[in-house]
């Protein structure tokens, strides 16, 4: 029975998966050298998927180089925050709007993740892949973008000979060689960083219209999922209050973030749930008489932070360079402002980052029984 992990996008939020990792390591025996053979990330999770996959060593010894990663992220490491390079592309992205014509022939927007690329060119040895799917190590590594032709959510994947591609409602499986491209494509968040092309198409950020998050690990074979999110709504007071003011735009931006890199992970995991109980209520004779042959439960742990990330965000944001601070004030991306969400997304720095991978630690040895009970 294969073994899968799904690690969703959140930008920033995704240190929270390195923790996780982390705990996952030293719970685990330090012999273990890969216990995923199938991995699937989508937009920062990718990042984190291709850093565990695209590397030699222990698994212990790669969750290490990738805490060290983090540990020491800072914005600047992203995207460019210098005051010249953040308002020279919030000009291009005015611009476009002014004229039609301005925009067609190059990406727009708001943020220069060129630095983004040149440390993942740097850490990622994509080469790696490929052998380590040739020597058995790893069955197949996933990532997922946005199509800006078609609007499909795509997965790119490299696997053994017996993954076939796939093509569903809105959703496709793509079998290729996973190179830098593929991995910025994912990260892409629209308006936020620039569209990549790949072939003769532009591609996007993969959580964006990625409808089934956790379909892809199925179609390669995974029966075993181990699911590490960036959702807070267990900790959220979801009640409704009375508003103060309309929303800021921040406060809008954020709720649209959340919608792609949050919610459909959720629903699609109750909606796992909930075949799972249908399989399980249904005794095998049944299926065997009535034909019934792909319908089986499926082995799920899901870990996602017992903290409100948007409080975490809320302390650590004046760490964020005066440029984008400044932007960020504009739009209302303060406690005021209720745009605190959409900030965290792009809080690269050590204070955030460290806090969010010793939550992302101390929920995992919370959890520490059910994650031994899924590897044994």
């Amino acid at each position: 029975m294969s073994r899968a992990l799904v690690l969703t996008g959140g930008g920033a939020r995704a240190a929270y998966q390195v923790g996780v990792l982390k705990g996952i390591a030293s719970i685990l025996p330090r012999s273990v050298y890969n216990p995923f053979p199938i991995i699937c990330g989508t937009s920062a999770g990718a990042i984190n998927a291709l850093s565990i996959a695209g590397r030699a060593g222990p698994f212990r010894l790669r969750s290490k180089k990738l805490e060290t990663i983090w540990h020491n992220l800072r914005a600047s490491d992203i995207y460019r925050t210098d005051f010249w390079g953040v308002s020279a592309n919030a000009f291009h992205v005015m611009a476009s709007f002014l004229h039609s014509g301005y925009g067609i022939g190059r990406p727009i927007s708001l943020l220069d993740n060129t630095p983004l690329r040149q440390l993942l060119e740097n850490y990622v040895k994509f080469d790696y892949l490929d052998s380590a799917i040739s020597n058995g190590e790893l069955e197949a590594i996933a990532i997922s973008a946005m199509s800006y032709s078609s609007g499909q959510s795509v997965t790119f994947f490299q696997g053994q000979e017996q993954i076939p591609p796939w093509k569903r409602a809105r959703r496709r499986g793509e079998k290729t060689e996973i190179n830098i491209d593929h991995l910025m494509a994912s990260t892409a968040i629209p308006s936020l960083f620039p569209a990549v092309q790949i072939g003769n198409r532009y591609y996007g950020d993969g959580a964006v219209r990625q409808l089934k998050p956790i379909s892809p690990a199925l179609h390669m074979g995974a029966r075993q999922l181990l699911i590490i999110g960036v959702s807070d709504n267990a900790t959220t007071d979801t009640s409704e209050t009375v508003a103060d003011h309309s929303p800021s735009i921040a406060q809008i931006v954020g709720h649209m973030f959340n919608s792609a890199f949050i919610d459909s992970v959720e629903s699609d995991l109750e909606t796992l749930r909930s075949i799972n109980r249908l399989a399980s209520a249904l005794p095998e004779s049944l299926r065997a008489n009535n034909g019934i042959t792909d319908l089986n439960p499926v082995d799920v742990l899901s870990i996602s932070p017992s903290q409100s990330i948007d409080q975490i965000a809320q302390e650590h944001i004046h760490e964020l360079p005066m440029s984008l601070k400044l932007f960020l004030r504009i739009t209302g991306a303060n406690a005021q402002g209720g745009g605190t969400s959409a900030a965290s997304y792009l809080l690269f720095e050590p204070g955030f980052c460290r806090k969010l991978i010793e939550l992302g630690f101390q929920d995992a040895m919370t959890q520490r029984e059910d994650i031994e009970k899924f590897f044994h």
